[in-house]
């Protein structure tokens, strides 16, 4: 199997069951290997959709994901307006993960492009650093899962800050007021002490925690 860099820890799967009990049908759009379908074995009753844009972390998955679809985050063409009443995903951090040169030393790197051994497709969020462009790839995406979501929906997002110049720079805070001028109410935030990686650039200088937040959708 593709590696992938930053599947959802193993600690984070059985909360995300116990937020999405009793949904149906459960969209992570930016899926990477599949790993949201682990929720069934912890009482998860529904479907589990995953899209993904890299078509080996799809193709390779070893969860039992009950359906796949190869493509953008942005333009899910293949989805029905309001068919999903549940999303979980993880959008990219935007950090040192999106590194896509080539590196030129035999020292270890863990960025999406290195894990998948290519380029990645243009529209991967993967290859875009913390700035404008991920900012409005962002947006778009969030749109079309908002398109696709049911009116009385939950949306769930695992994200976090990182460290870029020796400042934090405050990722989640950005995701969760985008999420809210979209009209989603903010019902939960978590945060969890999570290990980060001890190697590389300024690896003495690491955000210490996770979070996981929680929004529904209230249209009467």
């Amino acid at each position: 199997m593709t590696k992938h860099p930053a599947v959802f820890s193993n600690s984070f799967i059985p909360i995300f069951a116990d937020l999405l009990y009793g949904r149906r049908k459960v969209l992570d759009p930016f899926a990477g290997t599949g790993k949201l379908a682990l929720i069934k074995d912890y009482g998860f009753g529904g479907k589990v959709i995953c899209n993904e844009i890299e078509s080996e972390w799809a193709n390779e998955s070893i969860y039992f994901v009950d359906e796949w679809h190869i493509g953008d985050a942005a333009n899910m063409f293949w989805a029905k307006d309001g068919e999903f009443d549940a999303i979980c995903t993880s959008p990219t951090y935007g950090n040192r993960m999106a590194d896509h040169h080539n590196a030129k030393d035999s020292s270890k790197r863990i960025t999406y492009k290195h894990m998948l051994g290519h380029d990645l497709h243009q529209e991967n969020t993967g290859a875009m650093q913390w700035g404008a462009s991920y900012r409005i790839k962002h947006i778009e995406a969030y749109q079309e899962m908002l398109r696709v979501l049911s009116p009385n929906g939950r949306v769930i997002i695992n994200i976090s800050n990182h460290i870029r110049k020796g400042r934090v720079v405050l990722v989640s805070d950005w995701h969760t007021m985008i999420l809210k001028s979209m009209k989603l109410v903010c019902t939960s935030v978590f945060h969890f002490p999570t290990k980060r990686m001890r190697f590389g650039k300024n690896a003495h200088l690491r955000v210490q925690e996770e979070c996981i937040i929680v929004f529904d959708r209230r249209i009467p």
